[in-house]
């Protein structure tokens, strides 16, 4: 079905595809006749639960950050089958991001160029979105970034401030210093950047562990682009400074092999041409630390076999985004019933 209706999405601009498909998902959660109906014609499989960071997962499949940014459709994402939804980057104050157009599909590619720069309604509207109503059996990531206009040295600030906000909220925080798309962002995943980031986050997501009485994961999400040296730094913060895991990867500023007319467009690239360049990275994390830090696999999975090959090569779990735009939303019961 979703092969008649991809040619017809694809004529409308790509943030007003994505922004019907979020207010189709946010109708669906309010209704669990509706989340119930929409399974049922999916087809969507229970799934092997399976543990990671302390937490059970229904299964391994979940949707990455950047879907959802204001926490508004995830309840009805959950009717597709995934496990966990990951929503966010959430920032601290509300920020329109960056001018548009700056979102491109190149369909000859099978993937996607953005530049949004955290398009944000802030911590307010998020936390309103959430409210007190939790659907069972799914876990709920929140994806955290610092504003735009906040300097790379009081950026701890933020993701303190967000921590302490969203872990009532969160069944684990995702510490996003990865994006291409914000300024200056990724030079916090230099080491000592990094590790006095963590720092700062760990403190205070300790705090509400003892408050709250229950495990908070942290995890960081990285870039693909690191080189063996800023990847070794980015490992050494990780692991030194009490983080449960990292999501491998954020998009890429490559433009390798590309035929698209917008590959010159400025932004991350995520989508196919992303697959391989993903996919070495866990390899390479789970080698590099022997297979001791926990992984999400992300980036460039289109398929049931791309989700496999990620978690061959070190992941736990895996999760999709641009793998939605080109092959619908029956795409998590597939990855499901491979990987159960």
């Amino acid at each position: 079905m979703y092969d008649l209706i991809r040619p017809l999405l694809f004529k409308l601009e790509p943030e007003v595809a994505h922004a019907a498909s979020l207010k189709a998902m946010q109708l669906v959660g309010t209704s669990s006749m509706a989340q119930a109906m929409v399974r049922t014609m999916l087809g969507v499989p229970r799934g092997q639960p399976v543990d990671f960071c302390g937490l059970r997962f229904p299964n391994r499949v979940g949707v990455a950050a950047g879907y959802d940014k204001d926490g508004q459709g995830w309840r009805g994402l959950t009717s597709l089958g995934f496990g966990h939804v990951e929503i966010g980057t959430v920032t601290p104050r509300p920020q329109a991001g960056n001018p548009k157009p700056r979102v491109f599909r190149l369909v000859e590619d099978r993937s996607v160029i953005n530049r949004m720069g955290f398009p944000s309604g802030g911590a307010d509207l998020m936390e309103r979105h959430l409210g007190p109503d939790r659907p069972g059996g799914v876990v709920l990531g929140i994806n955290i970034g610092k504003n735009k206009d906040t300097p790379l040295e009081e950026a701890a600030g933020d993701y303190e401030t967000l921590v302490y906000r969203f872990a009532t909220h969160a069944d684990y925080l995702a510490v996003n210093v990865s994006s291409p798309n914000t300024p200056n962002l990724r030079r916090l995943q230099h080491r000592d950047a990094l590790s006095g980031l963590l720092k700062t986050v760990v403190k205070a997501r300790d705090a509400e562990v003892q408050r709250l009485g229950r495990q908070i994961p942290v995890l960081v999400k990285i870039a693909p682009d690191l080189t063996d040296e800023q990847l070794d730094g980015a490992l050494d913060a990780i692991t030194g400074n009490g983080v449960n895991g990292v999501i491998a990867t954020n998009t890429t500023i490559a433009r390798d092999g590309l035929r698209s007319r917008f590959a010159s467009e400025k932004g991350g690239l995520s989508g196919a041409a992303l697959t391989t360049r993903s996919a070495a990275m866990i390899d390479d994390i789970w080698k590099r630390t022997e297979g001791k830090l926990p992984i999400i696999g992300v980036g460039g999975i289109m398929s049931a076999d791309d989700a496999k090959a990620r978690l061959d090569a070190g992941a736990t779990l895996v999760q999709v985004y641009t793998g939605l735009i080109y092959q619908g939303p029956g795409l998590a019961g597939e990855i499901i019933r491979a990987t159960s």
